[in-house]
This record gives C-alpha cells, sequence and structure tokens, in this order.
C-alpha cells in the first residue's frame, strides 16, 4: 500500500469519525484532479469533469461514515466517477445501455518537474503519441494501473473486467510501447 493511499485512509477515518470539514478539504484535494481526469478520459469534456469529480467527492462528504466500512476510498471513487461519467454519455446519447468498449479514452500524462521536462521533453511526447495509439482499452488499463497505481484486480473491478483481461490489456500496451519507442529513437533489440 503506497503512502498517499495509507494517508488517505487515515484521513477518510478522521473525516468520518470526527465529522471535520478541513479533514475534507484535504481528501478533496487529494482525490479530486485523479477522478476529474479520469472522468475527462471518458466524457472529454472538462465542465463535465469537474461536475463528476465534485459530485463524487461530495458523495464522500455525505457518506463519510460509511466510508469507514471502504478499503480502498480511491479505487470506491473511481468506480463511482465511473458510474457517473457512463451515466452523463447515456443520457447524452439517449441510450439507456453503453458499454466501455463504445468510448474513447483520451489519457494525458502526468507532468513532471520543469527540469525532467526540459530534459525529458522530447520523450514524454513520443511516449504521449505512442500511449495515445494504444486501442482504447489498452489506454485506459495503462492509465490506471501505470498512473493511479491501482491493482490489476481494481482495475478489472473499475472496468467491469476480468483480471486476466487486465494483464492482457497491459502486456499489449507495454509490447505496443517499446516497439514504437525503439522504433522512434533507433534503438537496437
Amino acid at each position: 500500500m503506497t503512502k498517499k493511499i495509507r494517508d488517505l485512509t487515515s484521513l477518510v477515518h478522521q473525516m468520518a469519525i470526527a465529522n471535520t470539514e478541513s479533514v475534507y478539504v484535504e481528501v478533496f484535494n487529494i482525490l479530486f484532479e485523479p477522478v476529474r481526469k479520469f472522468s475527462f478520459s471518458i466524457l472529454k469534456s472538462w465542465e463535465l469533469s469537474e461536475e463528476v469529480a465534485s459530485d463524487v467527492l461530495f458523495m464522500l462528504w455525505e457518506k463519510r461514515e460509511q466510508l469507514l466500512e471502504i478499503k480502498n476510498v480511491k479505487h470506491y471513487a473511481f468506480v463511482a466517477a465511473r458510474n457517473k461519467s457512463l451515466n452523463i454519455l447515456k443520457q447524452h446519447m439517449g441510450r439507456d445501455f453503453l458499454s466501455l468498449d463504445e468510448v474513447d479514452f483520451n489519457i494525458q500524462l502526468n507532468t513532471p518537474s520543469p527540469e525532467a521536462i526540459f530534459i525529458q521533453g522530447e520523450m514524454k511526447t513520443k511516449l504521449e503519441q505512442a500511449v495515445a495509439s494504444l486501442p482504447k482499452q489498452c489506454k485506459l488499463v495503462f492509465q490506471l494501473v501505470k498512473e493511479e497505481s491501482f491493482s490489476y484486480k481494481e482495475v478489472a473491478d473499475i472496468l467491469g473486467i476480468s483480471t486476466k483481461t487486465v494483464d492482457a490489456h497491459l502486456v499489449n500496451a507495454m509490447k505496443k510501447l517499446a516497439q514504437i519507442l525503439k522504433t522512434e529513437f533507433k534503438l537496437a533489440d
């Protein structure tokens, strides 16, 4: 378990027991951006993704006492964001059912420090282009596992697929990324 998740877990417990709004602000600051980015990857709208992230975090505040029973609040928030995002898409498309397979994901990697941007700018751009060229499910699995540090089981739960499918998507993504970067930077096998 990462330090960030441990901190989040203790903050959620503190928020639930003490009903402290200042602790909620800390929880909000930790979760808002990752949930917004995840929702944006589905909705392609910053306005709607901010609304989803705000709704999810407000729901966490409203259900703070029940959160004591939740093992991984970040995972819980992502599942809630997925459901809210898909519901918004269904409403806009006028459909009763929508699958994640029908959604085109747009993934952006976390931005490193200014020094790292200067040194690794070209590599970051090439990597983002390589990730953008992946099939949509591979992109999303890659983001959730590599950027958000979810386990394969958590990603499987968020996306409603098996852990073997998560593994297959990640293996496929890594092979494609390695091949694209080898070709782009003329690296020998």
